[in-house]
């Protein structure tokens, strides 16, 4: 229980900090810090992050009730292992040969270590604690 309230945890602090970043100075976040691409216009890049942000107020909330909610996590673990594919897929393939991939080999990597955490602390859970 405890690997699973902890990547909860864990998950939302990274997705409050990325959607605080990306709502507030998006091209601060992006342009400047990882030297990405402009994007266009901007407010796509704030309504992503404000998500991002109600993302994370929903992985707490499960978090602080999840001997009650456990099975609710297997929500979380569709976005991030999405994501997580999403991110590895256009790192490896996606990019143009000048476009930086720092940024993005990065989110794989902590997507890929938070799909990790959220599926082992799901099956732990699950052995504890079965639906039926």
């Amino acid at each position: 229980m405890n690997v699973l309230k902890r990547t909860l945890y864990l998950e939302a602090a990274l997705w409050a900090l990325s959607g605080a970043a990306l709502a507030l100075a998006p091209g601060l976040a992006l342009h400047t810090v990882f030297r990405q691409p402009p994007l266009g216009e901007p407010a796509w890049l704030r309504l992503y992050g404000i998500q991002a942000v109600g993302l994370a107020m929903l992985m707490v909330l499960v978090a602080h009730r999840i001997e009650d909610l456990w099975w609710w996590a297997w929500a979380f673990a569709f976005v991030t292992v999405g994501v997580t594919v999403v991110t590895v897929l256009n790192a490896a393939f996606g990019l143009g040969p000048n476009e930086p991939a720092a940024l993005w080999w990065l989110f794989s990597l902590a997507g890929l270590g938070l799909s990790l955490g959220l599926l082992y602390g799901l099956f732990v859970v699950s052995r504890e604690r079965p639906l039926m």
